[in-house]
Formats: C-alpha cells, sequence, structure tokens
C-alpha cells in the first residue's frame, strides 16, 4: 500500500511543487490539498492520511493549532510533518511540542522531501539534530532542569533518548550500541511509555527541556 499524503499550505505553488515530488514515487500518493489549517481536521478524516506534510504559517489556523486540534479530536492521527522556510523558527518549535513528528525545510532536493515522507510514515521522527539543540536553547521553557530522574530510565534506555536526541534512527542505534534493530525498538518504546511522550520528537523535546541533554 502506498503511503498517502495531504498537502496542508496556503501558497498554491509550494503544494503543486510537494504533489508533483511526491506523486513521482510509486510507494506514495497525494489524497488531498487544503489552503489553511481550518480544513485539516474534516480531511483527515475523511481522507485517512499516514502523513500529513503542514506549513507551519497559514492565515486562518496556523500549523501549530492544526497539529494541537488533530491530535486532541482524531482517534488515530497521521503522522504530522511540518513543512517550513526557516529551520530556526518558534513556530517550528512549538509545533514540535505540540505533537509533530518532524519538520522539512521548503528548499529541500526532492530526494529529502522524499526521504522525510516515507521516514516521518514508518514512525522515525525526522530531527537535524543541530537545528533542534538551537530551537532548545533559543525557545525551550528552560524552566525543568532537574533532568528526567523521575522517569527511571534504565542505563541503556537513558543511552539510548541521548542517541535519539543526536537523531540517529533505530538501525543506526543498534550498530551504534552493538545490539539487534528489535532489541532498540523495545528500549525506544520504554522510553516513550515512561515519558509520557506521543512519539521520538517528543522524547527528545523532553530531553532537552529538561536538562537532560544540554541544548548548547
Amino acid at each position: 500500500m502506498p503511503v498517502t499524503v495531504l498537502l496542508v499550505d496556503d501558497e498554491p505553488l509550494v503544494r503543486a511543487g510537494l504533489r508533483a515530488v511526491l506523486e513521482a514515487q510509486p510507494d506514495i500518493q497525494v489524497v488531498g490539498e487544503a489552503a489553511d489549517g481550518a480544513a485539516v481536521i474534516p480531511l483527515v478524516r475523511q481522507l485517512r492520511p499516514d502523513v500529513v506534510a503542514m506549513d507551519v504559517r497559514m492565515p486562518l489556523l496556523d500549523g501549530i493549532e492544526a497539529t494541537r486540534a488533530v491530535l486532541r479530536t482524531v482517534a488515530e492521527p497521521p503522522k504530522i510533518l511540518v513543512v517550513t522556510t526557516f529551520e530556526d523558527d518558534e513556530y517550528v518549535y512549538e509545533a514540535l511540542r505540540a505533537g509533530a513528528d518532524g519538520f522539512l525545510l521548503k528548499r529541500a532536493r526532492p530526494a529529502e522531501i522524499v526521504h522525510a515522507v516515507r521516514l516521518v510514515a514508518e514512525g522515525e521522527s525526522l530531527l537535524f539534530p543541530a537545528s533542534v539543540r538551537q530551537l532548545a536553547a533559543r525557545y525551550g521553557e528552560g524552566g525543568g532542569r532537574g533532568g528526567l530522574g523521575w522517569a527511571r530510565l534504565t542505563e541503556r534506555e537513558a543511552e539510548v533518548l541521548r542517541l535519539m536526541a543526536q537523531g540517529l534512527s533505530n538501525a543506526e542505534i543498534a550498530g551504534r550500541l552493538v545490539v539487534g534493530t528489535e532489541t532498540v525498538k523495545s528500549h525506544v518504546g520504554a522510553v516513550l511509555a515512561k515519558l509520557g511522550a506521543r512519539d521520538r520528537t517528543q522524547a527528545v523535546i523532553a530531553a532537552y527541556e529538561s536538562g537532560f541533554v544540554a541544548p548548547r
């Protein structure tokens, strides 16, 4: 089955460009478009996309509020990939905190766009470690510097979380720790459960904002 995508951007040319890039792939299908975040929920319920490529800045309902609304009201929400012009935008960080699974720059090359959609659809986070560190340092709340002791992570789970914060995939973490991919998936699942995080992105944000991983 192809990965289905809903495009949400107030610029028709951006939507057209993304559609052309994605539909050139045999395993990706664009099932709908919207020009504003206000249209996202009904379209998600109607089309059931796997991924929503969401512009972060839109006139009526921006990508942050649209992300919150989808995650709050849709029983089995799609993955949300924020599409942005500037990687150091405060809106990007707020969208990640709201529950977006990752972000993609509008200037990305076609191959990077395709890779991003596939990666997010598979449940991996799309994080750019340097960018997320800068965002956390600039826009993070910075009030929870007590670490994650309350989560009672094991030594191995803590190690996995640090590697997740570096942007490593499950396969890359497995290679670094010399363990199987299924073992890493198990550790990642335990980390998410203990942190009460929806996905890897939320776990990484928690790691930075708590001081468990230093943003600078």
